[in-house]
């Protein structure tokens, strides 16, 4: 058993024909980056959960990926974030929701989880609790990118609420390599550390166009986001209506621990045969017990990587 680290950055369709090399190679520096803070971690012993917490934050200030700096308009044009943390080792939880002024909602998890009286916080009772803690604040505007406002513009003119299910080809793109109009935009972290600990960390800013107060998987304990030593920490990302329904991350965990399912078996069940059943698109990254690492999704793409102590950074975006 090696301590692990896998991440992703979210899932949908591959628009390859559209993406230059550089533009390419600018999100695989970007996983690569993030990959390394929580391998430096682990590799100095540290704990899971500070692995995930490094990769999630790294991953929310990087305006790449929908999680913090870089996160979706709503309908209104605001921006709502949503986090959530896993303890495997204790089963401790905490998360936020439809927060709309915190730099890093995973911290504010992280602290909602070690204050220990609650698991889920959301709105303004959410913020009050992060500025207690003296957790970083931003205004509104610190989420902006022209990138996320154009798409939003796009999803307005078409009159969607939800872009998920949109055709690719006909919404090429030259800026990503996964198509910013169908890309599932969570971001994610699962970790096994030294001493045999499991963590998981999910975040995301939504879905393109949502309806203000519109909560998907990622602060859900069970569906976007899961961890247990005695089987697997689980990070999804997707249509999170779909995955609330099937309960998708401890469904991982569950076929485990009462069917003995390996963790590829029990991954590829979820996302492969069960999700499509209900038309759920997107994926997941989870790590188990023995340091077994999987990276599954039904897309055409899901940014991700992984990486064992001492071992080479490992990250890709293609099937």
């Amino acid at each position: 058993m090696k301590p692990v680290i896998a991440i992703h950055g979210g899932a949908g369709t591959i628009t390859r024909a559209a993406l230059n090399a550089d533009q390419e190679q600018d999100y695989l520096d970007a996983l690569d980056y993030v990959l390394l803070g929580g391998q430096s971690i682990l590799e100095k012993g540290g704990s899971a959960l500070d692995a995930v917490t490094e990769a999630v934050l790294r991953l929310e200030d990087c305006p790449l990926f929908n999680a913090g700096k870089g996160a979706v308009f709503t309908h209104a044009g605001t921006h709502e974030l949503d986090a959530s943390i896993m303890d495997g080792r204790t089963l401790a939880a905490g998360a936020v929701a439809c927060v709309k002024s915190l730099r890093n909602p995973i911290r504010a998890a992280r602290a909602v989880m070690e204050n220990g009286r609650h698991v889920l916080l959301v709105g303004e009772g959410a913020e009050a609790f992060a500025r207690q803690a003296e957790l970083e604040t931003v205004p509104s505007d610190y989420y902006f990118t022209v990138a996320r406002h154009d798409q939003w513009l796009r999803a307005l003119a078409d009159g969607a609420s939800n872009l998920l299910d949109h055709d690719a080809q006909s919404r090429m793109t030259e800026t990503a390599p996964i198509d910013p109009d169908t890309k599932m935009g969570t971001v994610g972290a699962v970790a096994l550390d030294a001493q045999g600990n499991l963590a998981a960390a999910t975040s995301t800013g939504g879905v393109t166009d949502k309806r203000v107060g519109r909560v998907g998987d990622s602060p859900l304990i069970g569906a976007g986001c899961y961890a247990n030593n005695r089987t697997a920490a689980v990070s999804c990302t997707g249509s999170g209506e779909m995955f609330i329904r099937m309960l998708a991350a401890y469904d991982v965990s569950a076929m485990m621990e009462y069917r003995g399912l390996s963790l590829d078996e029990a991954c590829r069940a979820v996302v492969m045969d069960k999700l499509p059943t209900i038309e759920g698109r997107g994926g997941l990254i989870a790590v188990d017990a023995q340091g077994n690492v999987r990276l599954t999704f039904n897309t055409e793409g899901m940014y991700r990587g992984h990486a064992y102590a001492g071992g080479p950074r490992q990250t890709a975006i293609y099937r």
